[in-house]
């Protein structure tokens, strides 16, 4: 069942590198609410299977692994945290290992339902509201949010961005993989990544990240 407008829930969906994590940690400080990173969750669940000597691309045995994979995510936009079966995991899921298996884990049908499930319940505990990033949350999973951002910057800003989050300096590298990691998000069967309908589009290529949060915050203000 789709989740509720209430609590109140913030929706920011948006390619990699867009400045997803970033802009929402800070819409939800400056709200007092809570802040759900989704994309550590998928990541989390890759590095599990990778522990457990499970091959990313053998779907079958993803969905069949998947159940036994006990996810937590903290909701302090402060110090969000991400355990997977109890060991805080919130520097291995950085890793290039996890980052390159990712996107195929990600495609698997049960893996988004079983992860889909557990985001819809932190957006259901998470009291006064949450701020909750991804790449189908307004579509898929709270499509009834009172706000849905759609977070966008041109590739090289992107890669700019990501490769300094990364200790690199090959953006042309960078922008390979983001383009890639795009096109499998986009056009996989289950839950692609797609801008919604009623989603309101912000550009953050020439932004600030904090006029970017300033934005958001006013667009929230609105809707209350």
């Amino acid at each position: 069942m789709p989740v509720s407008a209430t609590p109140l829930v913030v929706a920011v969906d948006g390619p990699s590198g867009s400045g997803k994590s970033s802009t929402a940690r800070g819409v939800a400080s400056r709200l007092g609410l809570a802040y759900l990173d989704t994309g550590a969750m998928y990541r989390g669940v890759t590095w599990a299977l990778l522990q457990r000597g499970v091959d990313p691309a053998d779907a079958a045995t993803v969905a069949a692994t998947v159940p036994e994979i006990r996810i937590d995510s903290g909701t302090d936009p402060l110090g969000p945290t991400i355990t997977v079966d109890g060991t805080d995991v919130a520097v291995q899921i950085r890793g290039e290992d996890v980052v390159r298996h990712v996107s195929p884990v990600s495609t698997v049908p049960e893996v988004r339902a079983h992860l889909v499930d557990l985001q819809r319940a932190a957006i259901e505990a998470a009291g006064p509201g949450i701020v909750v990033e991804g790449r189908d949350i307004g579509t898929v999973v709270a499509p009834d949010a009172l706000l849905k951002v759609y977070l966008v910057a041109d590739t090289e800003a992107r890669a700019a961005r990501r490769a300094a989050e990364e200790g690199g300096t090959d953006t042309a590298a960078t922008a390979a993989s983001l383009l890639s990691r795009d096109r499998i998000d986009s056009t996989r069967a289950t839950s692609p990544l797609a801008k919604a309908d009623d989603a309101v589009e912000v550009d953050s290529t020439f932004l600030s990240l904090e006029q970017v949060i300033d934005h958001i915050v006013t667009l929230v203000e609105q809707r209350r």
